[in-house]
C-alpha cells in the first residue's frame, strides 16, 4: 500500500463533515488548479457507495472515482474498495497538533507508484488548505 498523510489544524468534527459531504468535496478534490470536481455523491454507510468526477477545467478529460465503502467509524476510520477493486483504508486521529489524516491505498499498475503519490498528497494537500481556510 501507498500511504500519505497530513496533519489539520481543525476540529475533528470539521475535519470529517468536509471529508465526508459532497459540497465540501466538490471544493477541495482536486490534484491541482487546472482539475476540479464537478459532481460528487456520498452515501457514508458500510454498503454505501460514493462517486466523485473529476475533470479538467478546459473540459478534455474527466473521469468518475467510485467506489462501496466496507469500514464508517464516524470521526475515527473509513475504508473502501474502489470500482477496480483497489482497497483505500483512511484514518482520522486527533493529537495536540490537530487532527492527523493517514490515507493508504492499493496502487493501480499504469502510472508509477511515485506519481501515484504524489498525485494523492496533492489532493490532501489541498484538503489540508481547504480546511484551514476556515
Amino acid at each position: 500500500m501507498i500511504t500519505v498523510q497530513s496533519t489539520i489544524i481543525a476540529s475533528l468534527k470539521a475535519v470529517w463533515e468536509c471529508w465526508t459531504t459532497p459540497e465540501h468535496i466538490m471544493k477541495w478534490n482536486n490534484a491541482s488548479d487546472d482539475w476540479h470536481t464537478p459532481y460528487a455523491e456520498n452515501d457514508l454507510r458500510v454498503g454505501g457507495k460514493f462517486k466523485s468526477t473529476m475533470a479538467s477545467r478546459d473540459g478534455t478529460m474527466s473521469f468518475d472515482f467510485e467506489g462501496e465503502y466496507t469500514l464508517v467509524k464516524q470521526n475515527e476510520a473509513i475504508e473502501y474498495v474502489l470500482a477496480d477493486g483497489r482497497k483505500v483504508k483512511i484514518s482520522f486521529e486527533e493529537t495536540p497538533n490537530g487532527v492527523e489524516v493517514i490515507e493508504s491505498f492499493d496502487p493501480e499498475t499504469v502510472n508509477p507508484e511515485e506519481m501515484q503519490r504524489s498525485g494523492w498528497q496533492a489532493i490532501l494537500d489541498n484538503f489540508k488548505k481547504y480546511v484551514d481556510s476556515f
